[in-house]
């Protein structure tokens, strides 16, 4: 069952939950339009719903409302960032806003970052490049629940990869995507559902594929992109460890079985390596390599020919990177977002909490 939520409204009650924990009004606002931008781009399982997540994490001392980010090592083109235990809803588009400061002046710039939290949806940190004619990328290390190919042990977190490429008449390409073959969010949502998951999402303790959806929880793991080596698992799980090594290995923060979680009720590591969760945000300048109207004739020239692709038998069409979600959140600024009641009860919940209105 769900019930249709003005996506305002939903925003404006993310925001004073924020302010409640102690976060600016500044900062609560920018957390807030991270999470609400994820649900009006169809992404529910990191939106809304993970509100709850967060004031856990806060009520158990592991997320600092008012963070003082600052830079630890730099050069020109790069830096490193301690976000100082913040929201990584706040650190990740603070940050971003440095890195394309560094492509402005040397013509790319990229960040890595220690000492953060959950940054939401990848795609929302690497569209920031878009308005400035920059590619922007953006990545980040998570929960240990994905087990590498062949092993029964969870030692590597969904570490999305996001990429944002300007376009000229043609809606921006924009790549944003888990390693794994589905988000730990997505088995949430089906659990909400009572429904099973699709095969190859998950394994379970003894290295089985399942279909349970809560196998993760039951000591099983997520699989990585590609669910097992005859299906190219093995690449789902070079992705993920790329990101890992560049969001956490590069920055200092907590990497492999060593990354925080992010739901409370799990333990932080007793042997930590490094500090929080690690993101990795990068921009570059496209005049930087050719001329940027020149690049975007090509873009749209290339997105144009893939649009013209002959779909296969029940498909109307072949989409473009982004093409999904644009439309969901054209669809749902104009006809609201659909909550799931275990959410809508998490929320309400909240309200009671801090004594707001929902």
């Amino acid at each position: 069952m769900e019930t249709i939520y003005e996506y305002k409204k939903l925003e404006d009650f993310c925001r004073e939950v924020f302010i409640k924990m102690g976060c600016s009004s500044e900062d609560a606002a920018l957390a807030s339009d991270v999470l609400i931008s994820a649900d009006l781009r169809g992404v529910d399982s990191h939106g809304v719903a993970r509100l709850i997540g967060y004031v856990r994490l806060w009520e158990k001392d592991r997320i600092n409302p008012s963070p003082k980010i600052k830079v630890v090592h730099e050069t020109p083109s790069t830096a490193t960032v301690d976000g100082d235990a913040g929201l990584g809803l706040v650190v990740a588009p603070k940050v971003m806003k440095l890195v394309m400061e560094k492509a402005e002046k040397v013509g790319s710039g990229w960040i890595s970052v220690k000492n953060s939290n959950h940054f939401g949806i990848a795609g929302y940190h690497a569209m920031k490049a878009l308005s400035k004619d920059m590619i922007g990328m953006a990545m980040t290390n998570a929960s240990p629940l994905v087990a590498p190919t062949f092993s029964k042990e969870r030692l590597l977190g969904t570490n999305p990869i996001a990429v944002a490429i300007p376009t000229g008449k043609q809606p921006p390409f924009v790549a944003d995507f888990a390693t794994t073959t589905a988000a730990n969010g997505k088995l949430e949502i089906l659990q909400r559902k009572k429904a099973e998951t699709p095969t190859g999402w998950v394994q379970d303790k003894d290295g089985q594929q399942s279909t349970d959806p809560y196998a993760v929880k039951n000591g099983g793991a997520l699989l990585p992109l590609g669910s097992d080596r005859d299906r190219g698992s093995h690449k789902g799980y070079c992705l993920g460890s790329i990101v890992d090594i560049f969001s956490a290995v590069f920055s200092g923060a907590g990497y492999g079985p060593w990354a925080p979680p992010f739901v409370s009720f799990l333990p932080l590591p007793e042997d930590p390596v490094g500090e929080g969760l690690g993101h990795f945000l990068g921009a570059m300048r496209i005049d930087g390599f050719r001329p940027s109207n020149e690049f975007k004739f090509h873009m749209d020239n290339w997105i144009e020919r893939f649009r013209r692709a002959t779909p296969v038998e029940g498909k109307d069409r072949v989409q473009i990177p982004g093409d999904q979600e644009r439309e969901m959140e054209e669809i749902r600024k104009d006809n609201g977002i659909p909550l799931l009641q275990p959410v809508e009860e998490d929320l309400k919940s909240l309200a009671k909490k801090f004594n707001l209105k929902f």
